[in-house]
């Protein structure tokens, strides 16, 4: 049961273990900036990770890119500029809603309300009354009273 537990709890524990010790920087401002940097970028490689997550090869190269950048004194925004420069804007997990990105922010809201309008235009014609039979002609009528007397 405890071999259970902990092989568990080292499961969980998987997503600590992509920071490695010798990334780790001196200061523990500097630190906790890389840290916060790290969790807004998206790893090239598992997609739905953070670099700060991510064991590939990739994210620790961007996490030690990020840490140069931070050292040399950018700021947050000019570190992530230039990640974002040397990588494009794929490794922001929120890309900034311009261009194409303003395409994909769109999209969502604009199919919800496509199909908003479409639902209710099936269900307005579905409602409506059916129309009864047409009326009969002049000569239909008078030939219908001949059939009905015989």
């Amino acid at each position: 049961m405890r071999a259970l537990l902990l092989c568990l709890s080292l499961l969980l524990a998987l997503p600590a273990f992509a920071v490695q010790p010798d990334e780790v920087l001196d200061d523990p401002a500097l630190e906790s900036r890389a840290r916060a940097i790290s969790r807004v970028l998206r790893c090239p490689v598992c997609q739905g990770e953070n670099i700060d997550e991510s064991n590939a090869p990739i994210s620790r190269d961007l996490r030690l890119y990020l840490r140069e950048r931070l050292v040399a004194g950018d700021s947050d925004d000019h570190a992530v500029q230039a990640v974002v420069d040397r990588f494009g804007e794929y490794v922001l997990f929120q890309p900034p809603a311009r261009g194409v990105n303003l395409l994909l922010y769109l999209a969502g809201p604009g199919m919800a309300l496509l199909a908003l309008i479409l639902g209710i235009a099936f269900i307005r014609s579905r409602n409506r009354p059916e129309e009864g039979p047409a009326a009969l002609s002049a000569d239909e009528q008078a030939r219908l009273d001949r059939i009905m007397r015989d």
